[in-house]
């Protein structure tokens, strides 16, 4: 009962499979969530108790506050504690910035309710229980996204910034318990990403990225799971950051 205990959403796969895994690693009690893929899921969960780790799993869509609330209250009852939550779980649609038509008002709700409100929700859930245990931490996963102008659509871009603003609020609003931090992935190689773009045009954007980024590399999911897992756990005195994981690309374009 005196491990620690991580919660991250949309840990079936990707960033979050990667982070959720980390944190099992690292000597973690984990939350695996995943509000579709249930056998993605499973197998993070097997990955994760090799590790060593005692692992819920557990079905919700953030976007229902009843679920959120439904997480937060299995969490106590199977540990009594959480320390470290990273929202992680997010969507877009894929539509070129100048297509203003390709936009509707819905696509916007949608987009905000997963990556802004279901995030708010997550950390409204756990926040009591999280306070139990001061100097936990909450990661909130942004991207480049919101300070480049550049990403799959407006809507993303728009709601990733919200995600920021909303970061440094609650950073503010929750201290001196709770920690609240965002990172801003660049370019991550995903399956969902080269989905999204297509084949063809994902491969014209990963070496475009490599090209103009300082490092030269695009961005593993375990790169983004090494910056939450330091700054649920290790950055005591963090907090109201916006931490870039981008091989320098936002801060350094190269030409």
């Amino acid at each position: 009962m005196n491990k620690k205990v991580a919660v991250v959403t949309g840990s079936s796969s990707g960033i979050g499979a990667a982070t959720v895994r980390l944190f099992a690693a690292k000597g973690y009690d984990v939350v695996v969530n995943f509000s579709r893929n249930e056998d993605a899921a499973q197998v993070v969960v097997d990955e994760c108790r090799a590790l060593g780790a005692e692992v819920l799993l557990h079905r919700a869509d953030v976007v229902d506050d009843a679920q959120c609330r439904a997480l937060a209250e299995a969490v106590e009852k199977r540990w009594g504690r959480c320390d470290a939550l990273v929202n992680n779980a997010g969507t877009t649609k894929f539509v070129a910035a100048a297509n203003l038509e390709g936009l509707s008002a819905q696509d916007f709700h949608d987009i905000y309710a997963v990556n802004v409100i279901g995030a708010y929700q997550m950390i409204r859930a756990l926040a009591p229980l999280m306070k139990r245990h001061p100097g936990v931490g909450i990661v909130n996963v942004s991207s480049i996204a919101s300070v480049s102008g550049i990403g799959s659509s407006v809507a993303y871009m728009a709601s990733k910034g919200a995600l920021n603003a909303m970061t440094f609020g609650l950073a503010r609003a929750l201290a001196p318990e709770i920690r609240v931090n965002a990172v801003g992935p660049g370019m991550v190689e995903t399956p969902w990403l080269k989905n999204g773009l297509g084949a063809e045009r994902y491969e014209a954007t990963r070496q475009g990225y490599m090209k103009s980024s300082p490092l030269h590399a695009t961005i593993q999911a375990e790169d983004v799971a090494d910056a939450c897992f330091w700054l649920c756990d290790g950055a005591r005195k963090t907090t109201g950051e916006f931490m870039l994981v981008d091989s320098g690309r936002t801060r350094f374009t190269l030409a």
